[in-house]
């Protein structure tokens, strides 16, 4: 859906838009705000109109809990709400969100029991988000997180699942039920198609466990063996069962990779560390399949960037990929990863 021209806003609400900001931001309010009351002139149900006063109040919600925290790297747990505090995975769970915690993330979770509650007894409730779901069973608050300004409710499935993904920087799945497959496999869907950023997903086996090693044999065996996903699919993620592994496969995705962001058709890269020159050859060479055209460049921030502030310090790797193979792109981030990096200078 395209965003409404200027000259298709009313003027009334324009003005009532810049009562509360300004710029751009107010722009963005004037076109929800116009786009709200298009349901009236359309004759919207009362259904539909209900769904989205709901889902529009649960968004707003959330940013505004989250927004406190901005500035902290998150990391999603998932897994079923039925295990049990004496079972393996409980156990693994937890001290993945103690290690998380340690390493400065903050941990979301659904809100409720078993791998939630374990990786959010293991984080803490200072580091700790708790995105709840209204169910007819089973999904309560865990005591970690219940009655902490941090638990937002939701009633749909798909505004939370927005919020886990929007806010995440990593996912850790753990053994779980339909849920914990649905998400899984919500998360491989957004990065393959490039419709959410590539971050790490990490799938955690118990010790002596084979939930996920079964699960990529499934992807192996039947998938991509009938041409439905492509080898380089399985880049996206990574199975293990050592916690320590899985948090050191989310640090060093970071270790000089920051973020991205698309301008035009142009991936730009912030890395924190500006690349060598032989380190920025050699990822010509290795992944000039990876180009429409042009090279991999180094770069200043763009122009385009100047509504990010706080990252105009950063180097800037740029180049203009192809868009039908995310997984060769994480095999870039990780490339990047593990190329010679100048040291940071200290107006850093």
């Amino acid at each position: 859906m395209s965003t409404l021209s200027k000259d298709a806003r009313d003027p009334r609400v324009v003005e009532l838009a810049r009562e509360v900001a300004g710029g751009r931001d107010a722009e963005l309010i004037a076109d929800i705000m116009q786009t709200a009351l298009q349901f009236g002139r359309d004759r919207a149900s009362r259904g539909d109109l209900k769904l989205v006063r709901r889902a529009l109040a649960e968004m707003r919600e959330a940013a505004a809990i989250f927004a406190k925290y901005a500035n902290r790297r998150k990391v999603t747990v998932y897994g079923s709400a039925r295990t049990r505090p004496e079972a393996p995975e409980f156990q693994h769970a937890s001290r993945f969100g103690q290690r998380m915690a340690e390493q400065g993330y903050m941990v979301i979770t659904g809100g409720g029991d078993g791998i939630m509650g374990a990786a959010q007894l293991g984080a803490g409730a200072a580091n700790s988000f708790g995105l709840n779901i209204q169910l007819p069973f089973e999904q309560g608050a865990n005591a970690t997180i219940e009655g902490d300004p941090k638990l937002v409710t939701f009633k749909y499935f798909f505004t939370r699942k927005l919020n886990f993904v929007k806010e995440s920087h990593a996912f850790a799945l753990f053994p779980g039920g339909f849920g914990t497959q649905d998400e899984g496999f919500e998360c491989l869907t957004l990065m393959q198609t490039g419709k959410t950023q590539i971050v790490p997903i990490i799938l955690i086996d118990e010790p002596a466990g084979f939930y996920w090693e079964t699960w990529r044999r499934f992807l192996l065996n039947d998938l991509l063996s009938s041409g439905l996903i492509s080898k380089t699919d399985f880049h996206l993620f990574r199975v293990t069962r050592d916690v320590n592994d899985a948090v050191a496969e989310i640090e060093r995705f970071y270790s000089n990779f920051h973020s991205y962001r698309w301008v035009g058709e142009r991936m730009v890269i912030r890395i924190q560390r500006r690349l060598t020159d032989p380190a920025l050859a050699d990822l010509n060479t290795r992944f000039a399949t990876l180009l429409v055209r042009g090279a991999i460049s180094q770069e200043r921030a763009l122009p385009e960037e100047k509504d990010h502030v706080d990252l105009a310090l950063l180097p800037r790797i740029v180049l203009i990929p192809h868009k039908r193979d995310f997984g060769l792109l994480r095999l870039f981030i990780d490339a990047i990863n593990e190329a010679d990096s100048l040291p940071t200078p200290p107006s850093q």
